[in-house]
């Protein structure tokens, strides 16, 4: 047991867990690094502290300043955490389709909460440009960008990659997730890369999002479309840019709450975009062959979607099988 010198210091060295499920239904070991042990409970904590302290160096964020971002949750809640420890004010502009729990949690950090109507990144009033707009009208403010901000994508290289490397002593074969601002699959990427070129690293994308198409046949082609919350990316962000997917695989919503249906009986309680980054895990085990040793990232927690995935008339409203014990 260690003491932290600070709160700031509790994000990031997260466990890693092996999955014994997935791991049985694809002949491989399958981990999950458990991301909803950071602070704010996902793994955008990384990206949020390294985006603020890269401000900070570069001199453009200044005691008593503003954080202003356009996010679909969990982003804005680990700025406001990390705005809130070192004394900035914090302004989110999110799409008002994303689940009432975020929305919730960003007022109860005393974030102020901007909502704007689901827009696709075109149209003028998507929440990216909407909080760019804001950023620049807002004396002192800094927009955090970390769609294409790359210290987001440095938080992974520096950081996730690392501990991963460490947690599975240097034995690796294949890492997956899927993609919102692309930092954590290009960060971990680029740096498992780094320590060993022959890991196989994959893209799980859901449907809806373009990237999977990207990948495989060089065309940013969205095809169906997926409820979960903050991945699917319909361009590539600077983040992306030069991350070094070796192979693709797109997974349905369905997939997905499956695996978030056996992850509950392994004790875990995670999000659909947990669930999709398992699929591919499964996936991408099978592929590389038994007794591979694969890594995904477990996202945030499931208690984040009480309203949505959790709810049973909300997925019989979208066309999804409520899990078996919401008919209790």
């Amino acid at each position: 047991m260690t003491v932290h010198p600070n709160t700031l210091s509790l994000i990031g060295n997260t466990p890693l867990v092996r999955l014994a499920g997935p791991s049985e239904a694809s002949g491989a070991e399958i981990y999950g690094k458990c991301e909803f042990m950071n602070p704010g409970a996902s793994v955008k904590d990384r990206a949020a502290l390294f985006i603020v302290e890269d401000a900070e160096e570069k001199g453009q964020l200044q005691p008593g300043g503003t954080i202003v971002e356009g996010t679909a949750g969990n982003t804005g809640i680990g700025l406001a955490l990390v705005g809130n420890a070192k004394g900035y004010r914090t302004i989110i502009v999110m799409p008002e389709t994303q689940s009432r729990e975020k929305m919730d949690t960003l007022r109860a950090l005393g974030a102020e909460l901007v909502l704007v109507p689901a827009a696709p990144y075109s149209n003028p009033g998507h929440f990216v440009h909407t909080s760019r707009r804001l950023a620049e009208e807002t004396p002192g403010a800094i927009w955090a960008n970390q769609f294409d901000n790359i210290a987001n994508r440095k938080a992974h290289i520096v950081g996730t990659s690392e501990e991963i490397w460490a947690q599975m002593d240097g034995r690796v074969d294949g890492f997956t997730c899927a993609a919102g601002t692309g930092g954590t699959l290009a960060g971990v990427g680029l740096g498992l890369k780094q320590k060993d070129e022959a890991i196989t690293i994959a893209l799980t994308d859901p449907y809806g999002a373009a990237l999977y198409n990207f990948y495989a046949h060089g065309e940013l082609k969205a095809e169906g479309s997926s409820v979960a919350e903050g991945i699917g990316q319909g361009r590539i962000t600077a983040n992306l840019d030069g991350a070094p997917i070796d192979t693709q695989f797109r997974m349905s919503d369905a997939e997905g709450m499956h695996w978030v249906e056996k992850l509950m009986s392994e004790g875990l309680c995670v999000g659909l975009s947990t669930g999709i980054n398992v699929a591919g895990a499964v996936a991408l085990g099978r592929q590389l062959g038994p007794g591979s040793r694969i890594v995904t990232i477990l996202c945030d927690t499931g208690l984040r979607y009480l309203s949505t995935l959790y709810n049973r008339e909300w997925l019989l409203a979208k066309g999804l099988t409520p899990f078996p014990w919401l008919s209790h």
